[in-house]
């Protein structure tokens, strides 16, 4: 029973505990609260108080912006109109300028159309003074204004001629000095640096007798002997003419060659008859053609040009019983291989080939007593045949002008040709070919009205013309040279150049009495 009451009693008080344990913290919570709400309360007083003052610090950063802005804008649009009552100002002081130079601009304009007017009657009177004079000078001179226009016309061809025979003249000077000087530097060099020699052949040989016996063995028995060599070789002996000599005719050297050797031979072995004179003409053969590859190897290796096969070595070797105006055709070509070379070294152009085209440039002329055709035309066949450049074979065919020169070689063995052929000695003409070109010469130059006399002297390379001093004055003897020389060029031929020398002479003869 004391349990029953105890147990409520516990009850009781653990109620009465829990009931006052909730009060307490009930209160101690509300009081919790109420300081926490206190200080939200503060801090939310706070928080508006910085708000505030931020706020205030913003607006018055926002003023002192404001207030800068609108400062700079007050300096830009100070400086702006500054700038623009500068340029007022300019502008005003262009206007006033423009205006004075408009002012002085038609002052000037007045000024202008009063000496335009004054020109104007200036040009009347002169007109009218013209006109005078022009009708006294026709009074005076019996000369119509057409006339006096030709006269004047006259006056002026005249002056025209001067001018243009003194600037002929100085232009003709100037050139050939400078393309002389050029000229006679590269020929005189080639010229020195080549030395050859020289052999002038004729149509006959002579070959010396012992005795006069000799003449009528080599005649034979009823001249079988001289038949025999005549017809073995084909040549012809002339016995008669010569005393102690015979004379070896004929067209062809090769064959006078050999028939020279085997009369040496003949003579010297004593025993003449047709079976000796066939061996000796056969061992005199032997010996030429031997002779003739001596010599067409001694070319190539005077020239220094190589690769010939041996049929061209024995054309070039041809070439030494062959010549041209008396001039050894072979000697002539080695000369001009030499001077090929020389100028084509002063020239920059390659001298192996420049030498090659001159060694053969008259190749064909070994060949001209066999084979019809002229020695350029067989010359450029020998060329095509053996193989040789387009150049070498073009240098043929234009070294005497028979194509175009084309090529800085062509032209080249031109005139390495031209230098061995014209030079003095080298050639002979016979005397009436020499005779006919000299009176040509004058003829020409007896054609023209001015020309008094004319006299060719130095071999045909001068011509002294006397003019007629009425017809031709100072300046017009440049013209009538030129004439002359042109005239000259067109109608002769000539080995090297011919100086024209125009003599004007005014003579007064009188007589004491």
């Amino acid at each position: 029973m004391e349990l029953y009451i105890a147990i409520p009693a516990i009850i009781v008080s653990l109620v009465v505990g829990l009931i006052a344990g909730y009060v307490y913290r009930k209160k101690k919570a509300e009081g919790q609260i109420g300081s926490a709400e206190a200080q939200a309360k503060k801090i939310l007083e706070d928080g508006i108080k910085a708000a505030e003052t931020k706020k205030k610090e913003a607006l018055i950063d926002a003023k002192e912006e404001i207030l800068k802005a609108k400062n700079d804008f007050d300096e830009e649009i100070k400086e702006r109109r500054n700038e623009l009552s500068r340029q007022e100002r300019r502008m005003a002081s262009k206007e006033e300028a423009l205006d004075k130079k408009t002012e002085s601009i038609e002052k000037k304009e007045e000024t202008l159309a009063e000496k335009i007017r004054e020109t104007e009657k200036l040009n009347e009177s002169v007109e009218k003074l013209r006109q005078e004079q022009i009708d006294s000078l026709q009074k005076i001179s019996q000369m119509s204004s057409e006339q006096a226009k030709e006269k004047l016309l006259q006056m002026m061809e005249e002056e025209i001629r001067h001018e243009k025979a003194m600037k002929m003249a100085a232009l003709e000077e100037q050139f050939k000095e400078e393309a002389d000087d050029k000229a006679k530097e590269i020929l005189s060099l080639a010229i020195q640096r080549c030395a050859a020699d020289h052999v002038a052949e004729i149509t006959v040989s002579v070959v010396p007798l012992p005795s006069e016996e000799m003449k009528g063995r080599i005649i034979g028995r009823e001249g079988r002997n001289i038949r025999a060599i005549e017809t073995l070789i084909g040549v012809d002996l002339i016995i008669d003419d010569t005393p102690e000599a015979i004379t070896i005719s004929c067209f062809d050297p090769i064959r006078r060659e050999i028939a020279r050797i085997a009369l040496e031979k003949l003579i010297q072995d004593g025993r003449i008859h047709p079976a000796r004179i066939e061996e000796m003409v056969e061992k005199a053969r032997r010996e030429v053609d031997a002779a003739i590859k001596q010599a067409g190897e001694k070319a190539t290796f005077e020239t220094g040009v190589h690769g010939f096969s041996p049929e061209m070595i024995k054309l070039l070797g041809r070439l030494k019983y062959r010549t041209s105006y008396g001039q050894n055709v072979l000697k002539h070509s080695i000369e001009v291989s030499l001077l090929s070379g020389i100028l084509a070294d002063e020239l920059g152009a390659d001298s192996m080939v420049a030498k090659r085209a001159g060694l053969l440039h008259d190749i064909g002329k070994a060949l001209t007593q066999e084979v019809e055709g002229s020695h350029v035309q067989l010359g450029v066949e020998v060329a095509t045949k053996h193989k040789e450049s387009k150049e070498i074979i073009h240098a043929i065919e234009a070294h005497h002008g028979d194509v175009e020169a084309e090529t800085l070689i062509a032209v080249i063995v031109q005139a390495a040709d031209a230098i061995s052929a014209a030079r003095p000695g080298a050639r002979r003409e016979n005397l009436e070919n020499y005779i006919k070109r000299l009176t040509k010469l004058e003829e020409i130059a007896n054609e023209f009205d001015c020309v008094e006399k004319s006299y060719a002297i130095q071999a045909g390379r001068e011509i002294r013309i006397m003019v007629k001093p009425e017809m031709v004055d100072d300046d017009t003897m440049v013209l009538v040279a030129h004439d002359i020389v042109k005239k000259i060029e067109g109608e002769l031929e000539y080995p090297g150049q011919i100086k024209v020398h125009i003599i004007r002479e005014s003579r007064a003869i009188d007589y004491a009495k």
